[in-house]
């Protein structure tokens, strides 16, 4: 059984909360899903079997558990579960994570950590009242009315890092350090050190992760790897290829085949407007290059 609900958050939170993600996923085996860099935090508040997160890069930083906080990443983690998972996923900007956690996003970047651990948000025994709500609207609803008012207080990010994390956005990641740094005002080492603390990443990291999901929309929209890598900002074909295998561990053609083998019931991509995942084949396991 396969059931997935996406539901944006109520009016007055969606420019900090992107959005709820209901899910079912029953597997006969295990069941493994690339987990693309798309610089969201994800927190999935799961209702009873665990989700296994293993890090390719670093084995010590795998993790599994009912409940997962993601931090962002700059590269690919992969999901693994055997049998059911059911629960909903939190989708946040990791400014509003910042506010959310009152903890430095840097401490939880690149791996996983107990959603309860991170202490200012509601999160301790939410998974089981979320459980007890017997239909999804009425578990967004619940999601809806806690977020707002966890979000009245706690650290706000600082109004540079603010303006910096847009302008990256709505380039797509193609605007320098140093231009970004002038803007601000600030130094660059200083935009460094303020950046990651609130978002988890350095601008460079973030340019990366934008960049590459920048790439992906165009190749979904129908462009050639060439000219998608192009249009994104790569410096040419090897470039992006290098590029893409070390954020990913996959080639482009690789995880192209990945993406269109899936069965048309798997939910892919849980960002709207974002590539964020392909389903992996037991072919496909251990995804070479790591």
């Amino acid at each position: 059984m396969h059931e997935f609900l996406a539901c944006p958050a109520a009016t007055g939170l969606r420019d900090q909360v992107l959005g709820y993600r209901g899910f079912r996923f029953d597997a006969i085996g295990a069941r493994r899903r690339l987990l693309v860099p798309d610089g969201v935090v994800k927190v999935m508040l799961g209702f009873g079997d665990s989700l296994r997160v293993l890090d390719p890069s670093d084995p010590a930083r795998s993790y599994c558990a009912a409940s997962v906080a993601n931090g962002v990443r700059t590269t690919a983690a992969i999901g693994e579960h055997t049998g059911g998972i059911h629960g909903v996923t939190v989708l946040l900007t990791p400014l509003t994570a910042y506010r959310l956690f009152g903890v430095p996003m840097s401490e939880w970047a690149q791996r996983c950590v107990r959603p309860d651990d991170l202490c200012r948000a509601p999160w301790s025994g939410l998974p089981a009242r979320l459980a007890e709500v017997p239909d999804w609207r009425g578990r967004f609803a619940l999601l809806d009315r806690l977020l707002r008012a966890a979000l009245e207080s706690g650290p706000a990010a600082s109004p540079e890092v603010a303006w910096a994390w847009r302008t990256l956005q709505d380039t797509d990641g193609r605007v320098r350090v140093e231009e970004l740094a002038a803007r601000t005002g600030w130094s660059r080492r200083h935009l460094e050190r303020r950046f990651r603390s609130q978002t988890g990443l350095t601008p460079k990291g973030a340019a990366q992760v934008m960049r590459l999901q920048a790439a992906l929309r165009l190749k979904e929209a129908g462009a050639s790897w060439a000219d998608a890598a192009a249009q994104a900002g790569y410096h040419d074909q090897p470039h992006f290829d290098r590029t893409f295998k070390a954020m990913t561990g996959r080639t482009p053609s690789a995880f192209r085949a990945d993406r269109t083998a899936a069965s048309p019931c798997d939910a892919q991509d849980f960002v709207p407007g974002q590539v964020t995942s392909a389903i992996l084949t037991r072919r496909t396991w251990p995804c070479p290059g790591w």
